[in-house]
């Protein structure tokens, strides 16, 4: 049993393979697999406390509806309901649970609770779905396991969170704990990325994770972890990862290369993270030999996390490390006011004061360098994009509101908050405005983005300057201003148009892509804004998407919560902090780079 290192760990892996290829047979690859044997900590010792099982069946999912399961439900001797406990949940739990097989976790658990080597923690030991024409009755039904197990995005997730374990709660009256660092996730093969999966969806509910023999690889779509953990927002999770030389290697994927991938993917991105790389084949050997260690690095005390590689490292490339101190983590955000009605139209004056639009409220704030919000402008129009002009006017898109109650371009003076029409009869979204004068805003319906200089006073419906695009929203400017990008709600892109020296468009490209969550063909690109060195930021059903001036995807960045953001923009004495404007919250984050300002 080794630590595979990192560090030239491809070329390593190759010879080792050739080697395995040449040299081994089916049975001299088991015998390897045969040499990890179970240390005491995995059997029952004298004088120590045995926690009790008791199987159930579960067979009332909404999540996976006409289905019943097998369950095993652990609780420790020392749990006596007066403390929160932790909990562990084990996939293909029929595997883990038994006291006589290769893994042996109940017998784990009763030591190292016993030995104060982890804490007091529930047991939830959980066997795939099965399909049956009556849920809970007939013979045994079709397995539901790699649908289940395999298949990336958050329904699992959902089962467990929603469903299975408020079940348990209810039935057993337990009492635990809320903290997800107290929780933990485990399975082996399609059950270890099933672990990974409910993780890497739900942060907020686990946050520790044991991999063994995981398939990471194309059997579902698993095979892209390696990708979205490198241009994803670290997550707070922590990952055991086990698997061995002789593990699969059929038309699905290479086991040892995917887990191998998987820890460099992780070290890159600073994870907390051990992988433990031996000899073994696809089997429960292995990881059970090692699971009493595997358990204690879990559950040991929260430690600093590893650096990210740094963005000294990383050449041209435009990794997230160079935007987010420290490469970031989810709950970097921090609040700056909440109780909106609907936050929208992030932007900033050239001090670095940051406004936003209570939309149905009609109500304008703006957020000093001190990080506070103020209301700035109220029982105005219902604003849902805004940006100051070249003469430090603002300019915005409203959705009615004010003295005639219809969609508009206006203009505000800051100084007398009057109130000037400039575009009517149309059906703004969201808009940018260029320091040579030009406003383009994004028409949705229409699929248009439309153009109007700032000197036009109640110009009625100006004429669109591109279309065809799926339900455009935000829209933005590169850096140096020759470039016009757009993004799509209904779509997967973000377009890209040169501007010609008349605020004209033209080379209209799909040069960006969206990622979308599993299962949606939409991205959700809503608002966005640009740095200094013309990365663009995009709201999404996912997070704030960063793509780099060529339009290659660098990173998401966590939403700051689950209901998303619509709208983001760069504000502080360097234009340093990202805001978002998240439903009826607003958050910022402090960066390492500097937003653009399109007026300038």
């Amino acid at each position: 049993m080794s630590l595979f290192p990192l560090n030239g760990r491809l070329t390593s892996l190759f010879g080792a393979l050739t080697v395995v290829g040449c040299l081994f047979s089916i049975s001299q690859a088991s015998r390897a697999a045969e040499s990890y044997e179970l240390g005491s900590d995995s059997k029952v010792k004298e004088g120590v406390p045995r926690g009790k099982v008791e199987k159930f069946e579960f067979a009332d999912s909404k999540v996976y509806p006409s289905t019943r399961r097998d369950a095993w439900l652990y609780v420790p001797a020392q749990y006596d309901g007066s403390k929160p406990a932790a909990l562990m949940v084990f996939q293909d739990g029929n595997s883990y649970y038994s006291t006589n097989g290769q893994i042996r976790a109940t017998v784990v658990f009763d030591n190292l609770i016993h030995s104060g080597e982890m804490p007091v923690t529930i047991g939830l030991f959980v066997s795939p779905g099965e399909r049956v024409a009556e849920a809970g009755a007939g013979p045994r039904g079709a397995s539901n396991r790699s649908f289940e197990y395999d298949s990336l995005g958050d329904a699992y997730s959902r089962f467990l969170i929603n469903e299975l374990i408020p079940f348990v709660v209810s039935q057993w009256k337990l009492n635990l704990s809320p903290d997800p660092n107290m929780r933990a996730i485990c399975g082996m093969s399609s059950g270890a990325i099933c672990a990974w999966t409910v993780a890497w969806e739900r942060p907020d509910q686990f946050r520790k994770v044991l991999s063994h023999i995981g398939s990471f690889t194309n059997i579902r779509g698993g095979h892209v972890y390696p990708a979205l953990i490198r241009k994803t927002e670290r997550k707070p999770i922590r990952i055991f990862l086990q698997d061995g030389s002789n593990d699969l290697n059929n038309l699905h994927g290479n086991w040892p290369l995917a887990n191998q991938e998987m820890a460099s993917a992780l070290a890159f991105m600073g994870y907390d993270f051990k992988f433990v790389f031996g000899d073994g084949n696809h089997s429960g050997k292995h990881g059970g030999a090692i699971l009493p260690d595997s358990l204690r690095w879990l559950w040991r005390p929260e430690t600093p996390l590893p650096k990210p590689l740094t963005k000294d490292n990383l050449a041209g490339d435009e990794a997230l490390s160079k935007v987010l101190p420290d490469g970031g983590q989810t709950g970097d955000w921090q609040l700056v006011g909440e109780g909106y009605g609907f936050a929208d139209a992030a932007c900033s004056d050239g001090f670095g004061n940051f406004y936003f639009s209570d939309l149905p409220k009609a109500t304008l704030y703006r957020v000093g360098l001190d990080g506070k919000p103020v209301v700035w402008l109220e029982n105005g129009p219902k604003v849902s994009g805004m940006k100051f002009g070249p003469d430090g006017k603002l300019y915005a898109a409203t959705q009615g509101g004010g003295k005639d109650d219809k969609k508009k371009i206006v203009m505000i003076d800051p100084e007398s908050k009057s109130i000037t029409d400039v575009a009517t009869d149309v059906a703004p979204n969201d808009l940018i405005v260029s320091k040579a004068g030009w406003i383009y805003f994004t028409d949705t319906g229409a699929g248009q983005v439309v153009r109007v200089s700032i000197s036009a006073r109640s110009l009625s419906r100006p004429a669109p300057v591109a279309g065809g695009i799926n339900k455009p929203n935000g829209i933005s400017l590169s850096a140096d201003q020759r470039q016009l990008v757009v993004s799509e709600y209904g779509g997967t892109n973000v377009w890209s148009f040169l501007i010609a020296d008349d605020g004209g468009l033209a080379g209209g490209e799909k040069n960006m892509e969206l990622r979308t969550p599993t299962g949606r063909p939409d991205s959700g690109g809503d608002g966005m804004t640009t740095d200094t060195q013309s990365r663009y930021y995009v709201t999404s059903h996912v997070g704030v998407q960063m793509f780099d001036s060529t339009g290659r995807m660098g990173g998401v960045i966590s939403k700051p919560t689950e209901k998303g953001c619509v709208s983001v923009g760069f504000g502080g004495s360097k234009h340093e902090y990202l805001y978002a404007c998240a439903s009826d919250k607003v958050f910022r984050r402090r960066t390492l780079v500097q937003g653009a300002l399109a007026f300038k």
